[in-house]
């Protein structure tokens, strides 16, 4: 992407959308971490519009899959997502978007989505003698 800027605010920049991949219905996963701790908060889905909506003005835009309208985290709750860092995956079907969560994440009221689920059994990995020390 070059560093020109893209002047029209109403509509997402092509040069983005273009790299994205979206679902059948238009939507692209959206990861929310807390910036400075790394901790996953949610998963919520946007489309180009909340995308747009997301990066012109420094606050998490989501479509709701259930509603079918597009909710500003934090409008009704207080608990605001802040934009620090967004970012597309090397497949453009993801995104990452790193946040300053106020308050909780989630709708339950826990601080993130990932709580009340709990986790699950899983048998654990290990990395080989040969693989330790590589990323």
């Amino acid at each position: 992407m070059t560093n020109e800027a893209y002047d029209d605010t109403t509509t997402l920049d092509p040069r983005i959308a273009q790299r994205l991949k979206h679902d059948d219905k238009g939507l692209v996963a959206a990861v929310i971490q807390q910036f400075d701790t790394k901790e996953v908060l949610m998963v919520g889905y946007m489309n180009d519009e909340a995308i747009r909506r997301t990066l012109t003005t420094g606050r998490v835009t989501f479509w709701s899959r259930s509603r079918q309208e597009y909710w500003r985290k934090g409008d009704t709750s207080g608990h605001a997502q802040y934009v620090k860092s967004f970012a597309l995956d090397c497949d453009g079907d993801a995104i990452l978007v790193e946040v300053d969560q106020v308050g909780a994440a989630c709708h339950t009221g826990k601080r993130s989505c990932f709580e009340e689920g709990g986790q699950l059994p899983v048998v654990v990995g290990h990395r080989t003698k040969e693989q330790e020390g590589q990323r």
